[in-house]
C-alpha cells in the first residue's frame, strides 16, 4: 500500500464544530430522551396524523433545545472536551431516569451534589457501567478520532451566530408545528421539562449553584431574635431534654402501628407512643424536607429560597438558651445546624457499630444513659438516620433483623424481585423500630431524673415499584402518596406536662385525639417550641400540636 494510502487511513477526519453540535443534538434525541418523548406521548394513538405531527414537533424541540446549548460552546478550541463530559452526563442522566423513573429537578440535583462517596458507590453496577461505556466512552472514542477544523476566531464566532439563529429558527417551528398540544403539555405537566436530557441536568445544576452562591453573598437571615423562655422555666426541678430523631425514607405506607399488614414496628407497640396516621412530608428527597421541617413557615408556603436563607429552628432554641445539638448518621444537616455543636454518629460509637465506617443507626442512641446522667438546663438533641435509605436497603440493618424474606441483597434493584424489595425495605422498618424504642427505653429509665420527650417522623417516603417508580424525589406536585406520607411518632415522661407549662395529664389525651387527623411536617417548628417552652412571635399556635394543653 502506498504511503499517501498509510496516512489517510491513519488520518483523523476534519470537521466543523457546528457539525459536531448538529450530530451531538441528533445523538442525544435518540439516546438519552426516551423517557420525555415516552412520557410526552403517553395514552395518544399512533393511528392519529396529530400524534405524528406532535411527535416531530416535540423530537425536534429537544433537537433544537441542545442544539441552541452548544451553540455556545462551539468553538473549535471547547467543543471536544464539552462533548465528552456531556455525553457522560446525558448517559448517567438517562440511565437513572430510565432505571428509576426519576426526575432531574434541582431539587434533586441539589441531592445528587450533596451525595457523599458512599452512597454513590452503592449507585454504581454492572449495567450502569455498561451503559456509560456504549453511550459515553463510545462517543468520546469518536470524538477523539476527529479533528476540529479551526476557521480563524471571526469566522468561528460567526458560525456560533449563525448556529443559534438554526436553533430558534427549529424551535419555534416546532412550536408552530404543534402549538396547542405543546401548550398544554408545558402548562399541565411541567415537570416534564426535567426529562429533557442534558439540558435537565445543565439548567438544574446552574439552578442549584446560582442559588447557593447568592445565599452564600447574603449570609443566613437571623429569625426568632425576639425568642425568650416561657413561665415554665423558673418552675422546672429537673433538666428537660427533647430528642428529635429524624428518620429517612421511612414512608407511611409500610409502618406498622400505622395499619401495615406487617408488623414491621413491634417494639413500639408495646410502648406508650402516639402514632400519627396521616403525616405529609414537606418534600420527596433529603435536601428539600430537612431545611423545611426545621423552618417556620414550611409547605403551606413554600419558599425555598427563604427557608435556605434564614436561620433554623436550632438556632431560634439556643437564643433562648437552649442547649441544641445534631448528631448525623447520613448526609449533613443541610443547613439546619450551621453554626451550632454537631457531630457524626461516627464521632463517638464504638467501632461496632461502625464497620467499614459507616455506622448503623444505634451509634446515635447508643450513649443516651450517659448523656442523660450529665444532662442540665433544657436540651434538644437532634438525630439524623441512615433509616431506610436506598437502593441498598440490606445494607441499612444488622442480620439480625433479616426478618422478612427473602431479601434482596443487591445494590442494583433491577436484579431483584419486587417483593424481594420489599422485604428488604421493611426489615429496615423494623430495624428503625428497635432504634427508637432503644432510645425511648433509656429515656423512660432516666425519667426520674429528666424530664424528656421524644418525637420522631421522617423526612420523606420511597417508591417500592409501584407504577414503575423506584426511590424518591419525583416533583411534589406529581409525587404519589408513598413518597409524601410518613410516619410519625411522640413519646413523652411523665413529667414533661409540668415541666412544659402543661395542664397536667392532658398531652396524651390531646395527642391522641389528633393522631388520626392530617398534620405534616410544618408542626414540627412549633410542636418543639410548645414543647420547651419557648416563646417567639414566630410561633403559630394552631401548629402547636401542645397548643390543647397550654
Amino acid at each position: 500500500m502506498p504511503a499517501s494510502d498509510d496516512n489517510k487511513l491513519f488520518s483523523k477526519p476534519e470537521v466543523t464544530a457546528p457539525q459536531l453540535a448538529l450530530v451531538a443534538s441528533l445523538f442525544w434525541l435518540l439516546s438519552a430522551n426516551a423517557p420525555f418523548l415516552t412520557t410526552a406521548l403517553l395514552g395518544r394513538s399512533w393511528a392519529d396524523v396529530d400524534t405524528w405531527r406532535f411527535a416531530a414537533a416535540l423530537a425536534g424541540g429537544v433537537g433544537a433545545i441542545h442544539l441552541l446549548l452548544l451553540s455556545l460552546l462551539a468553538h473549535p478550541r471547547v467543543i471536544k472536551p464539552a462533548l465528552m463530559l456531556l455525553c457522560l452526563v446525558a448517559a448517567a442522566a438517562h440511565f437513572f431516569s430510565q432505571r428509576f423513573n426519576l426526575y432531574l429537578d434541582p431539587s434533586m440535583m441539589r441531592n445528587v451534589l450533596r451525595t457523599n462517596p458512599t452512597e454513590a458507590g452503592e449507585l454504581l453496577s454492572g449495567a450502569m457501567v455498561l451503559h456509560l461505556l456504549l453511550f459515553a466512552g463510545v462517543p468520546a472514542l469518536l470524538l477523539w478520532r476527529v479533528r476540529v477544523r479551526n476557521p480563524g476566531w471571526a469566522r468561528a464566532l460567526a458560525h456560533q451566530g449563525l448556529l443559534a439563529l438554526v436553533a430558534v429558527a427549529l424551535l419555534v417551528a416546532c412550536v408552530l408545528l404543534a402549538y396547542q398540544p405543546l401548550s398544554s403539555l408545558m402548562r399541565n405537566h411541567k415537570e416534564l421539562r426535567y426529562r429533557i436530557t442534558p439540558a435537565n441536568v445543565l439548567w438544574s445544576t446552574g439552578a442549584v449553584l446560582t442559588q447557593d452562591l447568592r445565599g452564600a453573598a447574603k449570609g443566613r437571615e437571623s429569625i426568632g431574635d425576639d425568642a425568650q423562655q416561657g413561665p415554665s422555666w423558673a418552675q422546672r426541678r429537673k433538666p428537660l431534654v427533647v430528642v428529635v430523631v429524624v428518620g429517612e425514607t421511612a414512608r407511611a405506607a409500610n409502618w406498622g402501628l400505622s395499619g401495615y399488614a406487617r408488623q414491621t414496628t413491634p417494639q413500639l407497640a408495646q410502648l406508650p407512643v402516639v402514632n400519627f396516621t396521616d403525616v405529609s412530608a414537606c418534600g420527596t428527597n433529603t435536601e428539600t424536607s430537612v431545611p423545611c421541617m426545621f423552618a417556620p413557615v414550611g409547605r403551606r408556603d413554600y419558599d425555598e429560597s427563604r427557608i435556605r436563607g434564614q436561620q433554623s429552628l436550632l438556632h431560634v432554641l439556643s437564643k433562648a438558651q437552649v442547649q441544641v445539638h445534631w448528631r448525623d448518621n447520613q448526609s449533613g444537616c443541610k443547613g439546619v445546624c450551621d453554626g451550632l455543636p454537631n457531630a457524626t454518629a461516627a464521632a463517638s460509637a464504638p467501632a461496632v457499630l461502625c464497620p467499614g465506617g459507616v455506622c448503623a443507626d444505634e451509634a446515635l442512641v447508643h450513649d443516651i444513659r450517659q448523656r442523660l446522667a450529665t444532662a442540665s438546663g433544657t436540651q434538644v438533641w437532634v438525630l439524623h438516620m441512615l433509616g431506610s435509605h436506598g437502593p441498598s436497603y440490606f445494607r441499612r440493618y444488622p442480620p439480625a433483623f433479616a426478618r422478612f424474606q427473602p431479601e434482596c441483597k443487591e445494590d442494583d434493584l433491577s436484579r431483584c424481585p419486587i417483593p424481594h424489595i420489599v422485604n428488604s425495605y421493611d426489615n429496615t422498618v423494623l430495624y428503625t423500630d428497635h432504634v427508637l424504642a432503644q432510645a425511648i427505653t433509656q429515656l423512660t429509665a432516666a425519667q426520674d431524673r429528666v424530664d424528656s420527650a421524644l418525637v420522631y417522623v421522617s423526612d420523606h417516603g420511597e417508591s417500592l415499584g409501584e407504577k414503575g417508580l423506584f426511590l424518591h424525589g419525583i416533583p411534589y406536585a406529581i409525587a404519589p402518596d408513598v413518597q409524601r406520607k410518613v410516619p410519625m411518632v411522640m413519646w413523652f415522661s411523665a413529667g414533661l406536662d409540668a415541666a412544659a407549662g402543661l395542664k397536667p395529664g392532658c398531652l396524651g389525651d390531646a395527642l391522641r385525639q389528633q393522631a388520626g387527623k392530617a398534620v405534616s411536617h410544618d408542626n414540627l417548628f412549633h410542636t418543639v417550641l410548645g414543647l420547651v417552652d419557648v416563646r417567639t412571635a414566630l410561633q403559630e399556635p394552631t401548629l402547636d400540636l401542645t397548643q390543647a394543653c397550654r
